[in-house]
This record gives structure tokens, sequence and C-alpha cells, in this order.
């Protein structure tokens, strides 16, 4: 058995089934499409499933792929073992009511024996027990004997999910040698030892199970077969753990430098070793497919790993910065299969580099709050940590529970960790509740996936705006089929050619008219529905329609132009932004439409003034430079080779639009868009804001709402010179000299108050009252504010020598008061805190404070009075 590297057994696999009538299709995003049930791609089916349920056609009946995929079911376990992982690609080929068992077994055995030349007698299958047709297939057409074919029970060799599709599976197994088994004499495939490796999973989807339970034939049977890449290639590397496979070991050794280890030499050592590994090519794979840490959903898994990696790396020693490093190194050996990884490069290295420093941060401040922890437990003579506080570092700070464990264990303390699980299970369910109950699609039918499946709509808008021949082909009203809809019915039409854009890629669907012979719609929206069909959203405004009428349609020229301008200029921008702020910004989201744009990017941190005007001056200085926007379709390598960009989690075909301005913005795209950048007319930015963490929006206006915006501003400018009695030219220095009037005005006001104060203290000692031998001052001064009367009260106490002052004041319909009490009087029985307290509930108020020294506010301005009147029998009180 030769050994083969695990690029190489990929490339094997894909050309093999390609050999055998198979299309070739690249991975998926690790992001879902369409689809609630999964929070990232965990199979190579998963992305496949609209093609098996018949929603969608698929581009071939046969189709070969490699998926990426991520599953973080058993991350515990990471590192620990020599098989887990949470990011691995699977190979699969399937067949949607193409091909069936006579032929998928033989091609199976086929390749494993004759392509990667592993031996017959080191192979083994399991089949479902009930099985019969699978069984005959392997012994009679492959050859395989019979006490080499295991039957084994529906948990093992069965594949359903909830209802719909399901059915049998075949799973072919390599025996890596007696020494491996458990001994007993019943050691066999399915054995819990680790003698025998199952690495590919052939299922034969052959029936629908209904909600009775009841297992019904499908009409034309599927096949999805999956096989572990990074396990196979072990087997065909003679190693016995993912880590020692050749990419990963790249990987692994990588780390072993960086923190200056020995692998094999420490087991916890190799345990962060392993860690590290799996962790980094699950996160700039995750990167690479526009994924950014966040404290939710798919955000969260990407920020959970990478904190587990740089967690890991500080038990090795690494003090700093290092999955840069290791990121690189995930891309040079994965990018000649996943090209996305080159592309992105710079992106991926900033989100990386971005949140490893944040943790960093983040880290230090869980040290000391735990170090918080510690010190209560101490003081209240406790001996164990909380489960709730100890989530509170593991979901706040990031801190995995065995990290605080192992600190708490070094001071002689304990944690809850059956507290700490309650409280993981509470933030599960959470995440359950907030995830909806799914189909299998994670999606509800709607009527539209009733359509014939035959169906799509030609979209003929990129050339015209026009179409006169048209057929309807359908009408849905109220989610209802209708073959008839009359004057003022809301309707949905579907039409088997159309210039309509529907709405995709961030680009609204197009306004217009549907016109036949009998009736007229006016369509305020069109949008892609099941198997490529466009649904033309609108209201019938005279006469009727019918399905199989011949039909014309017309785009609003104004609206696709005004739209054009903006999805143009969103090009623009985008070069603009990674001219200026770097190659990291990657488009996160997009909206255009006629009246204005909105554009989503990757970005950490919030744009300058300085930034902005450099952002907006180039992309007008490339719409007066009148672009010439040239627009072809190509297959996706020349494409890639042109420079073009590709937006994330968007799955091209082999043939993609390239829409390249003047060699400045070369982009993929599917829009709708201008014949050259001067049809723009200007650009001008309307704000900046941030979305999420590491995302930015701009938001922006072209053409006609550019003018507009103008406009406006020079309105406002016009009324603000008016008020301000002068010309538009002059309203910033008219403005800078009423703000130095408004100054000056303010410091005579102050000396005034000031004047005031000084008269009003001599008043107020001359009407002080005699409290069983204390002094006491009270008096109310609406024009103070809060300080204001704290000044006042230091004042008349420096005054008075020995007493209690009790000030209040009303300003801005604000209750407050001030008590303070000399240390001799507070000798006597008197506390300003208690006294102020009893003062400002007279006022619907309250507070409290020192002995000498209290504040607080109350509601009713009507009741200050009262409240002063109060303190003489207070401090009286006081003093007996």
């Amino acid at each position: 058995m030769k050994s083969l590297g695990l690029n190489e057994i990929r490339e094997k696999y894909l050309s093999f089934f390609e050999g055998k009538d198979h299309l070739r299709m690249g991975s998926f995003s690790l992001v879902p499409q369409n689809d609630k049930s999964l929070l990232l791609i965990n199979a190579g089916m998963a992305p496949l499933k609209p093609y098996f349920t018949g929603q969608e056609k698929p581009p071939k009946k046969r189709v070969t792929t490699c998926q990426k995929c991520i599953r973080t079911g058993d991350i515990e376990n990471v590192g620990k073992t020599s098989r887990h992982a949470t990011f691995f690609e699977m190979l699969g080929n399937f067949s949607f009511g193409d091909y069936f068992k006579e032929e998928v077994i033989p091609w199976a055995w086929e390749f494993v024996t004759e392509v990667l030349e592993i031996p017959e007698e080191r192979l083994y299958v399991s089949i479902y027990e009930k099985d019969d047709e699978a069984f005959k297939i392997w012994n009679e057409k492959v050859g395989l004997k019979p006490e080499r074919i295991i039957r084994l029970g529906k948990e093992d060799n069965f594949w359903e999910i909830g209802v719909g599709p399901c059915g049998p599976c075949s799973e072919i197994y390599f025996d890596r040698g007696e020494e491996y088994g458990c001994g007993s004499k019943d050691c066999a495939p399915g054995c819990d030892c680790d003698r025998f490796v199952e690495f590919w999973n052939l299922v034969f989807t052959q029936f629908d199970k209904d909600e009775e339970g009841n297992y019904n034939p499908l009409p034309n049977p599927n096949i999805d077969t999956g096989a572990g890449l990074e396990r196979l290639a072990a087997i065909m590397q003679g190693v016995t753990s993912i880590f020692d496979v050749d990419t990963i070991k790249a990987i692994r050794d990588h780390v072993c430098k960086i923190a200056g280890v020995k692998y094999q030499e420490d087991n916890k050592k190799d345990i962060s070793i392993r860690v590290i590994t799996d962790h980094i090519r699950a996160i700039t794979f995750m990167a690479s497919d526009g994924i950014l840490p966040s404290n939710e959903g798919r955000g969260y898994v990407f920020r959970r790993l990478l904190r587990r990696a740089v967690r890991h790396g500080k038990l090795l020693g690494i003090n700093k910065l290092f999955l840069k490093e290791l990121a690189l190194t995930v891309i040079e050996t994965s990018k000649e299969a996943y090209p996305e990884l080159e592309e992105k490069k710079e992106y991926i290295l900033k989100v990386l580099s971005v949140e490893e420093q944040r943790f960093n941060e983040t880290i230090d401040q869980g040290l000391e709050i735990l170090k918080e922890y510690i010190k209560e437990l101490k003081e209240s003579k406790q001996n164990t940590l909380s489960g709730e506080k100890c989530f509170r570092l593991y979901d706040t700070y990031g801190f995995p529970i065995d990290l605080t464990k192992e600190i708490l264990e070094e001071e002689g303390f304990t944690l809850d960790e059956q507290g700490f699980m309650k409280e993981m299970e509470a933030q599960r369910q959470r995440a359950r509740s907030a995830r909806e109950e799914t189909t299998y699609m994670g999606s509800e039918e709607s009527i539209y996936t009733k359509l014939n499946k035959e169906w799509t709509t030609q979209f003929k808008g990129y050339n015209t705006l026009n179409v006169s021949d048209a057929i309807i082909r359908a009408i849905v009203t109220n989610n209802e089929f209708i073959n008839e809809a009359k004057e003022n019915q809301e309707v949905s039409i579907i039409v088997d050619k159309t210039p309509f854009y529907a709405e995709s890629g961030g680009q609204v669907g197009d306004k217009g008219i549907i016109k036949t012979d009998k009736g007229t719609v006016k369509i305020t929206d069109c949008i892609k529905v099941s198997g490529n069909n466009f649904a033309h959203i609108g209201k019938v405004v005279q006469g009727s329609i019918s399905v199989g009428d011949k039909a014309s349609l017309e785009v609003n020229k104004s609206d696709r132009m005004a739209t054009a301008r903006n999805h143009s200029a969103t090009h623009l921008l985008q070069k603009a932004l990674r001219n200026i702020l770097g190659n990291h910004v990657e488009q996160a989201g997009s909206y255009v439409s006629s009246e204005r744009l909105r554009f989503d990017f990757v970005h950490f941190a919030p744009l300058t003034q300085e930034e902005l005007k450099k952002v907006e001056e180039e992309v007008n200085e490339k719409i007066l430079e009148n672009l010439p926007i040239n627009i072809c379709e190509t297959n996706i390598d020349e494409a890639r080779k042109m420079g073009a960009m590709a937006l994330f989690g968007e799955k091209y075909g082999e043939i993609v639009r390239v829409v390249n301005m003047g060699n400045y913005s070369i982009e993929l795209c599917g829009g709708t868009h201008l014949k050259n950048t001067a049809s723009v007319g200007t650009f001008k930015i309307i704000s900046e804001t941030g979305v999420s963490a590491g995302v930015r929006r701009i938001e922006a206006v072209t053409g006609q709402a550019a003018l507009n915006y103008f406009r406006e501003q020079e309105n406002y400018i016009k009324e603000a010179a008016a008020i301000l009695k002068t010309v538009p030219n002059q309203v910033v220095r008219k403005i800078e000299t009423l703000i130095n009037e408004v100054k000056n005005n303010q410091k005579e006001i102050e000396k005034l108050r000031a004047k005031i104060s000084t008269s009003a203290v001599e008043d107020i000692l001359s009407s002080k009252q005699d409290i069983k031998g204390v002094s006491l001052l009270t008096a109310r001064f609406d024009e103070l504010d809060m300080n204001g009367l704290r000044n006042m009260g230091d004042n008349l106490k420096n005054k008075i020598g020995s007493g209690v002052i009790v000030l209040a004041t009303g300003k801005d319909n604000k209750v407050n008061f001030v008590v303070m009490i000399t240390d001799d009087v507070v000798k006597k029985g008197a506390h300003a805190g208690n006294m102020i307290r009893e003062i400002a509930k007279v006022a619907g108020g309250g507070g409290g404070g020192r002995p000498n020294m209290a504040q607080a506010g109350g509601k009713d301005i009507s009741k200050i009075d009262k409240a002063l009147n109060k303190a003489a029998e207070i401090l009286s009180g006081q003093l007996q």
C-alpha cells in the first residue's frame, strides 16, 4: 500500500468520480444557505439538501465534492484523542435520482482497491441487517466473501433524521491489525476498540418516513456517500492519528516551533499542541467564509475555538500573538484546493490578530476578577466558588472551566461544577429556543416549492427593459394558485422570461408593468423563489389576467437607472475603502435601491473624518474619470486570474459574471450596472456607523438623490442664515460672534452671582436660629445648581465657625438639599445624613451621607420651604 498525501487523495477521489460522469463542485461555504436547521455545515451532504428534497434542480444528477465541515459536539475531547477534530473535510459522491446501489458499491470498491491500492484482505464492510440487496451486490458483484460482510442493526447502519428521506447504509472498514484490537474472539467491524477504522459510509436514501413512522419507498432513490479525508489519509500514510497526517503535521510542527516544545514528550503539552493544531484550521477556514467572532451563533463558535487555542498557547508558554503565523501554514497547505484562503489572506490574518489581541486583554481582566473572587472566599471563610461566578468568567472573559479550576486549586479552593453545568445548560436552552423548530431543510415549505421543478425563469434584463412574448405560467394570491386574477387583486406572477431583476446580492427587485390583452398589473417588487423562478409581486390595476396568457413586461427605466448608479457606486466604494484602509476590508452586506446605497464592511475601528474624506474623494475621482464598465462571462479560474473579488458565502457556478470598471474595480457580480462610471453623477457619504463588532456601515447617495441631499443641506444653511440675520457664507462667523457674546455674558452673570452670594451670606448669618445652644442657618437659592449650593454651604460653614447649615434649591424644576455640620456640633449628637433624610422626605425625596455633610434630592418644588422649616425640629430631636 503506497503512501499518499492528503491533497493527493482529495484530487484522486474527485478525478475518479469525474471519470464516472460526475460534476465536480467546489466546497460550499461553512455558512448554511437558506437552512435554519444548521449553525455550520457539518456534513458533505448538508449543502445539497435542496437537491435531495427536490426543492431545487441540481446542476447535474451526479455530483462529487470535497466539503469543508465543522462539528463542535465533542469539543472537550479534541486534543485528548487521536481522532477528534472540530474541522474536517468530507469526500462525497451523490446521485439525485440517477444511479443506485448496483453502481455505487462497485465504484467504491474500485476506488479503494485499484486507485488507493488498499489490500483487499485489510478491508471489511458493514450493511444494514435487513438489506439483502446490498449483501448480494457486495458478495456476488464485487466478490467479497460473506465473512467480510457484517450485518449491523438500525442504530449503526440506517440513516434517518426525524421524518423525511432516509435509508440503509453500508460502511467500509480498514483493519489496522490484531495489535490494535481488544482481544475478544468476537472483535469485528462495529466493535468499540481501535482495530477496525470506518472511513467511508454509503447511504442509500430509498425511503420517505412519514409522521406515522411508515417507510414509504421513494420513486427516485438517492445516493449520499461520505468519506473522512483526514481519516483516509491517516490510513494511507500508515499513521494512527490524524495529527500525524502530512498537512496537519505541518501545522502541528509549527505550533511546537513557536512554543519551543517537542511533541510526545509531555502528555499535557501534547493535548495543548493538538487543540491548537485543530482549532487554527477551523478558525482560518471560518474566517475565509466571512464568519466574524461574536457572542452568539456561529460567531460564538469562532470566538470559543479561538480563545481555546490562545489559552492552550499560554499553557505551552507562548506569550505573544501567534495565531497569525499558524494561519499562514494552514493557508499554504490548503490553498490549492481552497483558493479563497489565498484570496482572503490579508482579511483572515487581520480578523485573527484583532480577536487574539482583544482576548489577551480580556483574559487579563478575567484574572483580576478571579483574584477578587478568591479574596472574597478567604474573607468569608468559604472554600467553593459558585457555578454562577465560574460561568461568568467562562462566558464573559473566555475563561475555560479547567483554567478556573486549576487556579482555584493552587489557592486551596474548589468550584461548584454542578452549578456551572446548570448555567451552561441554561445557555444551551436559550440557544435552542432562539433557533426555530424546523423541517429537514430548516424552513417551512412555501407555495412556491410546489411549482413545476422543470420551470426556471429566463432573465433577459441585462440587455433590455422590455419583453413582449412572455407566458404567464402561474398566478398566486393569498398563498394559493389561481387561474385568473381580477382588478384590485394582490398577485404574484411567474413567467417563463422576464426583464425584471429579482432581489439578490443586496440589490432590490425591479418595479414596472405587466400587460396582457385583457389586463394590466402594476409590479412593485420581484423576488427569486424555488427553482430559480422569479415571482413578480404587484396588483391588478385594470381588467384581468390568466394563466397561459401572453404578456409584455416593462421595467421602470428611471428606477432601474437610479439603482444601477447606486450599485456601480458600491463597487467603487469597496475598492476605495480597500485602498485607504487596507485589503482586510471585505463586504459584509449591502443594500442597493433607487433611493440610496448601504454598504457593510469588515473594519475594526470607526473611520476618521480624514479617512471618510479620502474615500469620498477617490470615488468621485473615479466617477469623473469616466471609466468604462465592461461586463463579461467567464469561468471561475479565469475570473480569479483577472483579480476579480468574490463575496463571502456566495456559491459561484463554473461560469461567472465579471464587472470590470476600468481595471480599477473588478468584482464577481450578478447585479445590474451602468455603461461607465460618469453616469453615477456624484457620490456623497451621509453616514458612517458601527453595525457589530468588526463591521462598519456606510450609507451614501448618488445621482439625483445626491443633488437632493445637497439642496436640502443648502436650504438648512439658508434657514440658519435667516434666523441669524446674515447671509449663508457668513453663518459660521456669525455663530462664532454669538458664542463669544454668550461666553462674555456668562462671565458677567457669574460675577453678579458672586456679589449676590456675598450679600446673601451676610443676610443668612444675621437670620440664624438658636436651637439648644447650636446655631442653625436655613436658606433657599433657586438660582444655584447643586455644585453652587455646595460652594455656598462651604462658604457659610467657614463664616459660622460652629453650627448647622441647611440649604435648598429648586433650579430647573429639580429639588436639591445640602446639610453641613461643624465637627463640634457632630459631637453633640447632630448627624447630617440622618437629618437630610427626614428633610428630603417632606419634598418627596431621599438621600443620606456622612455625619458632617450630606446631600439629597426631592420631587415637589412646592414643599421646599416646608422642608427647610422642619430642620429646626429635626436638629432639636438629635441634640436631646
